[in-house]
């Protein structure tokens, strides 16, 4: 015996098959659809940047303590690497002499969100007054437009970069993380950097880790060793005329 399927019904038998078993993926662990149709909604920041120099940024993520950062700044200048320092709103106010000397030895200052929260769990109201009062009292000080920002814990989602780019933000992860907040010699923390490092690196440290005043000239001694040239995320990455990919590589589009 014989039946005509009509082609609606196959079409709808499909669909349900398909979507079981992109959910039954979904639930193990091994793909979501995005990636298995090949394409992706999750917009992602800057992490590293397509380049054929041998150039990377350093850049310093202070919320809590100040005593190590005027050596940092020191240490840098003494190689002529001008870091990139990301600062929250309520380090700013305490430490207001500490942001100006950064400032005024001529390093680039970006946000790091005005108290630290995990931005993925605000509102995009409260997202958005976050980065608002943190340029605010930067620019305060400094008189200079902020240009950067890099969410605390790497936390981000969607919302967060639109609202960041409509403030004129650029948001900013790393592709070589120090470690240094947990507490890693100095040894250690130079062994991972320079082991991480590719043309276009963002490497993330932190202002008042323990050893990184002890690591840093190591750090920037052996970068130049290997013929790396050292600067802030601002000199490395492009600000107009580029794209991201899912990866967080961006790239020029000239």
């Amino acid at each position: 015996m014989f039946y005509v399927v009509k082609s609606r019904s196959i079409k709808y038998v499909l669909a349900v098959l398909l979507c079981a078993i992109l959910l039954s993926i979904s639930i193990n662990g091994a793909v979501s659809a995005e990636v298995f149709f090949g394409y992706s909604t999750r917009k992602v920041p800057v992490y590293s940047v397509e380049t054929s120099e041998k150039r990377v940024a350093i850049s310093f993520d202070a919320a809590w303590g100040a005593d190590k950062t005027k050596q940092i700044v020191d240490i840098c200048n003494e190689y002529n690497v001008k870091a990139t320092f990301f600062l929250v709103g309520f380090w700013v106010d305490k430490y207001g002499d500490m942001v100006k000397y950064i400032d005024d030895n001529g390093f680039e200052i970006g946000t790091h969100s005005n108290t630290h929260p995990d931005m993925v769990k605000l509102s995009a109201s409260e997202q958005n007054l976050e980065l608002k009062k943190s340029v605010e009292l930067i620019e305060k000080i400094t008189n200079k437009k902020v240009e950067l920002f890099r969410a605390p814990f790497g936390s981000y989602n969607n919302s967060l970069l639109d609202i960041a780019e409509n403030n004129n933000l650029i948001t900013i992860q790393w592709d070589v993380d120090s470690l240094d907040w947990k507490g890693l010699s100095a040894e250690a923390i130079t062994t991972r950097i320079i082991n991480g490092v590719k043309n276009g690196s963002i490497i993330l440290c932190h202002n008042n880790s323990d050893h990184i005043v002890d690591a840093l000239p190591m750090i920037l001694d052996r970068l130049n060793k290997k013929g790396y040239t050292v600067g802030s995320v601002g000199d490395l990455i492009y600000k107009n005329n580029y794209t991201i990919d899912r990866t967080g590589l961006q790239k020029s589009k000239i």
